[in-house]
């Protein structure tokens, strides 16, 4: 394998992990608040076909991804104000917000189906991005990826350098004592979850500018049901969706290059890798209860109604 075929693998790597990594990393900080999300798929592709269609209509990527980052945000609203404010069961109503982007995504895209898109640009920095190997790794790729890595820091530090961080992690422990001692918990856990989607909704925009600069109908094929399950792969630390995200990346892609290199394995069983990767994580995670435990936010999918 020569140095251009393997920077061009790890290239592909970086861009499959990055919208997994930026879905995983919002669905964290709302699980840290208390709030369970199963609706990441549904904002992923609604923010998908937002994004495509922001970026088509005006020209501009940049909007495709702000529209991608709105419509994200604007679903979140709605799950926050059903398990929320309504306090109704927050699987269900994940689930059924799962159901309705993707139905409202393919009547949105309806008429952007085969239409060429409009690729977010690489960073390019001269001299840089022509080292070898790690020229285009580091200095070459989408602006979407350094906002990843930039905002998995940010959260790092906020969840445990800041009081705020403090505040949210302690009310996704126990939002009966924060409660008591007068933090408004509903607020709280609004701004977590309207940040939860407007990450997804960036995830999203990213496989219909960077990824695939294409509209396709559920183009997200499952990778918030990854995303859900790199929080808990994670065991709710941002360091750890890094990892866990880049392994599910580059499994995603080994599949790709699988196929492409003629290896006799059915295609069916390669394209299923990563979700059957996903499937043996979460059952070696499970084997250790107390490690679950121990990490878990003792309030997470609680529902919380204000006593006063």
């Amino acid at each position: 394998m020569d140095v251009n075929m393997l920077q061009n693998i790890l290239l592909t790597i970086a861009t499959a992990s990055t919208p997994l990594l930026l879905a995983a990393i919002g669905e964290l900080v709302v699980e840290r608040s208390g709030v369970l999300n199963l609706g990441v798929e549904g904002m992923m592709v609604i923010g998908a076909v937002c994004g495509f269609a922001g970026a088509f209509i005006t020209g501009s990527p940049w909007i495709g991804a702000l529209a991608g980052i709105l419509a994200g945000v604007l679903l979140s609203l709605l799950f926050g104000f059903l398990a929320l404010s309504l306090a109704t069961n927050q699987v269900a109503t994940g689930l059924s917000l799962t159901l309705l982007g993707i139905g409202l995504s393919g009547m949105i895209g309806e008429d952007f189906v085969g239409r060429a898109g409009i690729r977010l640009p690489r960073l390019d920095l001269p001299v840089l991005s022509d080292l070898p190997l790690v020229g285009k790794l580091l200095f070459g790729q989408d602006p979407l990826f350094y906002v990843s890595i930039a905002l998995t820091a940010a959260v790092m530090w906020f969840l445990f350098k800041t009081r705020t961080g403090l505040t949210l992690r302690s009310i996704g422990d126990n939002h009966k004592s924060a409660h008591a001692l007068g933090i408004n918990v509903l607020l709280y856990r609004y701004l977590a979850v309207m940040f939860g989607g407007a990450c997804a909704g960036l995830a999203g925009a990213h496989l219909s500018l960077v990824y695939t600069p294409q509209w396709v109908e559920n183009m997200t094929a499952g990778r918030g049901w990854i995303a859900l399950a790199l929080v808990v792969f994670a065991s709710w630390r941002p360091w750890r969706v890094i990892g866990g995200a880049y392994l599910f990346g580059a499994v995603t892609i080994g599949q790709i290059h699988a196929q492409a290199l003629g290896i006799p394995i059915p295609s069916q069983l390669m394209s299923a890798l990563p979700y059957l990767a996903t499937i043996v994580v979460l059952v070696l995670i499970s084997r250790d209860r107390r490690l679950t435990v121990i990490n878990t936010p003792a309030s997470l999918a609680q529902p919380f109604v204000p006593d006063r």
